[in-house]
């Protein structure tokens, strides 16, 4: 009897040292695709910046993420910049309106995004900042893009952003004139 619980018990740690090794070859298995899957995601989208605008052609496209996919615009000082604004999203511009607003420099961002909540009116630009603002387009929607044409300020950092209401929190970047 005694003999039969010897070999019992061999065969059960056998048993069990085989299963964990099978486990264990399992769980590196599993850690290696996991690692190569990780390895191979993609990246969350930031906003870049983009190339020195050479001949003065911009195209800035928002989404109904509310992200602009530029968070820096270069162009040359004098130049005449032509801005394209595309809306990647679906929404209407009732919901998830989009603009661009170029802000002379000094302007308080922040105060002029609370003052244009209440220029609905005016494709959110309020009456108010006339002065502060260097270009802007209209207010577009979801599929729909507009463009402008407008002389480069002097050389220096702008802001930029969207006026829709809450908005300008994500949608902002700096235009920059060299």
């Amino acid at each position: 009897m005694k003999k039969s619980i010897v070999v019992l018990a061999s065969i059960t740690f056998l048993l069990t040292a085989c299963s964990n090794s099978g486990s264990e070859t399992k769980t590196e298995a599993t850690t290696e695709a996991t690692t190569e899957a990780a390895t191979e995601a993609p990246a969350e989208e930031t906003p870049g910046e983009a190339p020195a605008a050479t001949d003065g052609t911009v195209t800035l496209t928002g989404g109904d993420d509310m992200k602009f996919d530029l968070s820096e615009i270069k162009v040359k000082d004098g130049q005449t910049v032509k801005l394209t604004l595309v809306h990647s999203g679906k929404m209407p511009k009732t919901a998830m309106g989009h603009n661009f607003v170029l802000l002379a420099t000094g302007v308080d961002v922040a105060k002029f995004a609370t003052d244009a909540i209440n220029a609905k009116d005016n494709d959110y630009i309020p009456a108010s900042h006339k002065k502060d603002i260097i270009a802007h387009t209209k207010t577009i929607g979801g599929g729909e893009s507009t463009t402008i044409e407008f002389k480069a300020p002097a050389k220096g950092t702008y802001d930029f952003l969207c006026s829709f209401p809450g908005h300008s929190a994500m949608m902002k970047g700096k235009f920059i004139v060299e």
